[in-house]
């Protein structure tokens, strides 16, 4: 398949910040002509929490994404912006459309992973809230640099024992695809077993509640 929706040439000049860890934002990740065809495409999501592909209704053009991101292209210039191998590595893809008060907490990645990619699918970003800060340790004013959400901005980073990140508090509408290539098959398993629960659980609770 020939490669429409990435901006390539904006991933191969981006420069990629060493400290706190390897890491590098762009805001034009996607050709500009088809964030808007991704947008309409991207599943509806009115609750927290993540969710795996096997939960939601996609469209074509994001199911392109979704195999441009997995394709060798995209893997062999994420392994040379970072200094790994990530060519036949697993990849995992997450999506949130709904972000909590409780959400985007200081944390790091799970060593399983071994990159973690996110992009965003919202309109113009004006809330002070849910911006992703780029951390020096687990104190949310120690930062780096701060992303805002809007759409087609990429946010990628090598998963490392210090890669701490998070977001102030923002409760509403917030859309995102989290891409992480994972260290194995049995890491797949286990995200898929952890998100397909959760999902089924929240069917459930809505079931119950009449909602």
């Amino acid at each position: 398949m020939t490669t429409e929706l990435l901006n390539l040439t904006a991933l191969n000049d981006v420069v990629v910040s060493q400290q706190p860890y390897p890491f590098f934002v762009i805001e034009q990740s996607l050709a500009a002509d088809s964030v808007n065809a991704i947008m309409q495409d991207f599943p509806t999501i009115d609750e927290g929490g993540s969710f795996t592909l096997d939960d939601l209704e996609t469209g074509p053009t994001f199911d392109a994404l979704i195999e441009e991101l997995n394709g060798p292209a995209f893997r062999q210039i994420i392994s040379t912006k970072l200094g790994l191998d990530l060519s036949i590595l697993p990849m995992i893809v997450t999506l949130r459309g709904y972000s909590r008060e409780k959400d985007g907490r200081v944390h790091t990645d799970s060593t399983s992973k071994i990159a973690t990619i996110l992009i965003y699918f919202n309109e113009k970003w004006t809330a002070q809230g849910g911006k992703l800060r780029i951390l020096n340790s687990q104190n949310m004013e120690d930062s780096v640099t701060e992303v805002a959400p809007n759409a087609g901005t990429m946010l990628c980073f090598r998963v490392t024992d210090n890669c701490w990140h998070g977001h102030p508090p923002f409760e509403g509408s917030r859309r995102s695809i989290q891409i992480n290539f994972v260290a194995d098959q049995a890491a797949v398993k286990k995200h898929h077993s952890r998100h397909g629960f959760t999902a089924k659980l929240k069917g459930i609770k809505k079931l119950f509640s009449g909602g």
